[in-house]
């Protein structure tokens, strides 16, 4: 059992899933890593049930504010088939092997109730990315409930980012948990192919929470020459070749994302006149910008640049530096489409960093379209930590 300081059960009350050690006063005997314990207020009014890690800054992530509700096998079924349950009710989402779509994101951690757990399904591959120590001791059940839903035959688990070290997570443990597959997988977004490797690369191998941005950027490139910035492996340009824009440019610093990026847009018939450079973003774009060259159409969709409190006042002069040079690089009239995945990187200040950037390039700048994260990525209202992905198209005269 933990027992809160005075005062520091309001977040817990208003529904909030995360328990910091600053808020503990005092632990009942010494739980292990994972060991479910109750979370109680200072005045011993129960509060919720959770899994602990004593020794971590995130000490107990809540499951369950039934006090009556045991943490056991039958527990995780029931949340993880309300889960994926939520994502039927998702329009356009379609299990069956013929849909235009066939990757998704199944579980979305806090947003779905599974605090450390992230599910990606890619074809009959799913992607499991584990981010709390504390629920290792469920994973196997987890995995096994997870197959049965799902009828998927491969499973890659792999530690969420930088979580590996932060929560003490093994790699090599979690990857024996899994029944991998040799090669890439074939999916299909919006009708067009792409090859991904699960587990490797960034996130879980693919950017699907870009998937309905892809498409709203591609609305515009008819007739547009585009500078992708940070292409990873070209779905944003695969999107715009399709729709008709006239040339590609892309920017990325891994080589074998570029690789992929240029064989995918061979994969979908698409002859649009590409190169694709290995390249640091920010010099690269001062290097265009020193040509005299320009675009009609620029992508920025960046890593995260912000990854905790004490880098926010650095990462957004990065981002806002970043898209003062786009904006230099667009010709009178140009769309660009900004994106933001740092989650201390709220909406209004991703909006302010805009405007510093257009007031620095002493351009007009208008936005057509504010963007965020697909319905398979939700926000839970009461956690505004599951609100990462900000985005906006704009217009420069």
């Amino acid at each position: 059992m933990a027992r809160l300081k005075h005062g520091r059960e309001k977040h817990i009350l208003q529904g909030h899933p995360w328990v910091f050690s600053g808020a503990i006063a005092a632990w009942q005997g010494a739980p292990a890593v994972g060991a479910v314990t109750d979370v109680r207020a200072a005045n011993g009014q129960w509060l919720a049930r959770g899994l602990a890690h004593p020794a971590a800054a995130l000490a107990v992530r809540l499951y369950t504010r039934q006090e009556s509700q045991m943490l056991d096998e039958p527990f995780w079924a029931a949340v993880l088939g309300r889960a994926l349950a939520r994502r039927r009710q998702i329009p356009g989402y379609d299990e069956d092997a013929a849909a235009a779509t066939n990757a998704w994101r199944l579980v979305f951690a806090e947003a779905d109730g599974l605090s450390g757990l992230i599910v990606d399904r890619f074809a009959d591959t799913l992607a499991v990315q584990v981010g709390a120590a504390a629920l290792l001791r469920f994973l196997p059940g987890l995995l096994d409930e997870l197959r049965r839903l799902t009828g998927a035959a491969v499973v890659h688990v792999d530690a969420a980012g930088d979580d590996a070290t932060r929560e003490g997570l093994d790699a090599a443990s979690l990857a024996a948990l899994a029944r991998p597959a040799a090669g890439p997988v074939r999916i299909r977004e919006h009708g067009r192919l792409f090859d991904v490797d699960p587990g490797s690369g960034q996130k879980t191998g693919f950017f699907l929470d870009q998937r309905e941005n892809r498409q709203r950027v591609a609305a515009y490139a008819r007739g547009r020459r585009m500078l992708s910035a940070y292409c990873y492996t070209g779905a944003f340009e695969v999107h715009a070749a399709t729709a008709g824009a006239t040339d590609l440019l892309g920017f990325d610093r891994s080589e074998p994302a570029l690789a992929r990026a240029r064989a995918h847009l061979q994969l979908n018939g698409l002859d649009t006149p590409a190169t694709y450079e290995r390249a640091d973003v920010p010099p690269a774009l001062r290097r265009l910008r020193d040509a005299g060259r320009t675009f009609d159409l620029i992508v920025l969709d960046p890593p995260k640049f912000v990854a905790n409190r004490a880098q926010l006042a650095k990462g957004l002069r990065a981002y806002k530096d970043i898209n003062l040079l786009a904006l230099k690089l667009l010709a009178p009239g140009g769309i660009l489409a900004s994106f933001s995945c740092s989650g201390l990187v709220t909406p209004m200040l991703f909006r302010q960093m805009i405007g510093w950037a257009a007031a620095d390039a002493q351009r007009p700048v208008q936005i057509l379209e504010t963007l965020g994260q697909p319905p398979d990525h939700p926000v839970l209202a009461v956690f505004p930590e599951s609100e990462y992905l900000k985005g906006a198209i704009c217009r420069a005269d």
